[in-house]
């Protein structure tokens, strides 16, 4: 039997990001999935670019605030408490908008975890 409790704000926010990115798999001694907390302020993106994974599904689950995810066919707003799900290869783009009256605070599951697997997407690409 194994256990482990991280302290979430012990984990160092990864360097040059859009928003805060705390990346909590290694700490967890997660090898199934991996997990990261983002903490991103009005006008802020997740992600490093509009992108698509090749063979990871994601989950969003929005702790606090609302997320904005840009999509090729339409833009969601998902508020806190609900869970967003991205199947491999649907692009998407995950924000808080500029106008947006808080930070949201955002729980980003990916199964497998896939280093390397994400693909830049333009939306001209359609």
């Amino acid at each position: 039997m194994g256990y482990r409790v991280v302290d979430v704000d012990s984990v160092d926010p990864e360097p040059d990001r859009p928003c805060e990115c705390r990346k909590l798999s290694d700490s967890g001694g997660l090898d199934a999935a991996a997990i990261n907390r983002f903490r991103a302020a009005p006008g802020e993106q997740l992600p490093l670019a509009y992108h698509y994974h090749e063979t990871q599904q994601e989950a969003f689950y929005v702790l606090d605030g609302t997320l904005a995810i840009e999509t090729p066919d339409e833009t969601y707003e998902v508020p806190a408490d609900d869970l967003f799900v991205v199947d491999p290869k649907s692009p998407q783009r995950a924000y808080n908008p500029a106008d947006a009256d808080a930070p949201v605070t955002v729980l980003a599951i990916g199964a497998p975890p896939a280093d390397g697997d994400a693909v830049a997407y333009e939306p001209a690409d359609e």
